[in-house]
C-alpha cells in the first residue's frame, strides 16, 4: 500500500531533473547552523563547507548522474544509472526544519559508504523517485518483455529450463525406442543388433 499523499505523488511526477544543477541556498544556511554548533571552531568547520557549497554542481542526464565540487582538490563523480543499487533519503532535525534532505546513492561496491551524497535539493522525494525510475529503466525493467535480456535473448533460467525439457523429451524418446526393441526381441539377451 502506498502511504504517500497525492501531493507527494504529483510533486514526484513534476520533478524537473534538468533544473537541478546547484544546491539550493538553504543548504548554506544549514552549513552555517552546523558550523555555529561547533562553537569556537566555527571558522575551521565553516570554511570547507562554504567552499563545498560554492563549487558543488550536479547534472542528471539520460546516462547517469554527475557531481563535482572542490577548490584546491576538485572531485568529480560520474555514476551510471545501471550501477545504482539503492537510494536513501535522510533528514536530520536541522534539515527537516529547513526543508532539506540528503539523497545517498549506493552502488554494489565493497565500500559501505554511499558512492554519492546529493545535498541541497528541496524536492528530495521527487529526486528519489526520478532516480528509481531511471535505475529501473537502465536495468531494462518495464522496457522489454519478461524473459528477454538486453541482447534480445532469453534469461539464463529460461535457457536452462528449455534445455532440461529438451533432455527430458530426448530421454522419453530413447526410452520408447528401447521398450519397442525389447518388445520385438522378448527372449533375447537385451543386446540390440
Amino acid at each position: 500500500m502506498d502511504t504517500r499523499s497525492e501531493a507527494d505523488r504529483s510533486a514526484a511526477a513534476t520533478f524537473d531533473h534538468r533544473a537541478v544543477t546547484r544546491p539550493d541556498p538553504v543548504l548554506l544556511k544549514h552549513y552555517v547552523i552546523l558550523s555555529l554548533l561547533g562553537g569556537p571552531f566555527f571558522p575551521v568547520i565553516f570554511l570547507p563547507l562554504y567552499c563545498r557549497f560554492i563549487t558543488l554542481r550536479y547534472r542528471f542526464d539520460d546516462d547517469g548522474i554527475w557531481m563535482a565540487w572542490g577548490v584546491l582538490f576538485k572531485r568529480e563523480i560520474n555514476l551510471a544509472y545501471r550501477r545504482v543499487q539503492d537510494i536513501n533519503v535522510t533528514r536530520g532535525v536541522i534539515q527537516r526544519w529547513l526543508g532539506l534532505a540528503s539523497v545517498a546513492v549506493q552502488t554494489a561496491s565493497a565500500n559501505s559508504m554511499p558512492e554519492m551524497k546529493i545535498e541541497g535539493v528541496l524536492d528530495a522525494d521527487g529526486l528519489r523517485d526520478f532516480l528509481y525510475a531511471k535505475m529501473r529503466g537502465a536495468k531494462g525493467q518495464g522496457d522489454r518483455p519478461a524473459g528477454a535480456t538486453e541482447d534480445g535473448g532469453a534469461d539464463a533460467p529460461d535457457e536452462a529450463l528449455a534445455l532440461l525439457v529438451e533432455i527430458r523429451d530426448g530421454v522419453s524418446t530413447l526410452r520408447a525406442r528401447v521398450d519397442a526393441l525389447e518388445a520385438t526381441n522378448p527372449g533375447g539377451d537385451g543386446a540390440a543388433s
